[in-house]
């Protein structure tokens, strides 16, 4: 297992003119949450750890390599990423889609075997959308796309986890279920790295957190020292209530938005 390092990496959001340099360490077995507001450039963070952005400084390595020294193929076979929002540039079915998950493996020209269709059945199962396998994807409701699409992931058996919102879209039973899976993968060696707005669910389920605040500064470590009342109304701008449940805090908005006024 290859752990993804960011180094003095600052990336590029359009109209800053700066950022905290990023140092860390995404390790196996390890779920990190990403938390900030809107725009702070959770999104932009993620797809530039996958080498889809140059970062305006700094590097991402993987295995101690930097990413760049890479070939894509490499890199897909050891990252998968599950993007925020998706478009269907032509009709597939649920089956075809999960089976792009094998692309990395296959060599050009290559068909899928038996086994790959049968890892993308599995795939398909383990997300509770086995029975949608034959339907196009564009068919689909918002939640039944999410959980094809971390299915294809999963056919694809990456090392590192990259989500962007991986709960968007869907009901309680399956953030549950899809949760469950990434700390199934987590303790199976792999590592975790995903986008979230529900402080509730990064505070039950990561074990680490990076903060990143409007105007570039940011702060990260284990889940404990992080998910604290006041760095996350200092993040958020929003006065908060906690209490505990089955040994995990759960934060409330209070009714005063502004955290400095009382």
């Amino acid at each position: 297992m290859n752990p993804l390092q960011a180094r003095e990496l600052v990336i590029d959001i359009p109209g800053r003119s700066s950022g905290q340099p990023l140092n860390f360490t995404v390790g196996p077995g390890e779920i990190w949450g990403v938390l900030g507001p809107n725009g702070v450039g959770k999104t932009t963070l993620l797809h530039t750890l996958a080498g889809l952005r140059p970062p305006r400084s700094g590097s991402v390595h993987l295995g101690g390599h930097s990413l760049v020294e890479w070939k894509r193929r490499q890199v897909s076979k050891q990252l998968g990423l599950v993007f925020q929002d998706r478009q269907d540039g032509f009709p597939a079915t649920v089956l075809e889609t999960a089976l792009i998950g094998r692309h990395p493996w296959l060599s050009p020209w290559q068909m899928e075997s038996a086994e790959d269709v049968g890892k993308a059945r599995a795939a398909l199962e383990a997300l509770d959308v086995g029975q949608l396998r034959d339907r196009l994807v564009n068919t689909l409701s918002g939640g039944e796309r999410q959980r094809v699409a971390i299915a294809t992931v999963l056919t694809q058996s990456p090392d590192t986890w990259l989500l962007d919102e991986p709960t968007n879209h869907l009901d309680l039973h399956h953030q549950v279920a899809v949760l469950g899976l990434l700390r199934a993968r987590a303790r199976k060696g792999c590592s975790v790295f995903m986008c979230l707005h529900d402080l509730n669910l990064a505070a039950r389920w990561c074990d680490h957190i990076l903060l990143l605040f409007p105007g570039g500064e940011a702060c990260w470590g284990e889940s404990r020292q992080m998910l604290v009342p006041g760095a996350l109304e200092r993040l958020y701008g929003q006065k908060l209530r906690t209490a505990e449940i089955d040994g995990a805090p759960v934060f409330v908005p209070a009714g005063n938005s502004d955290p400095q006024s009382s």
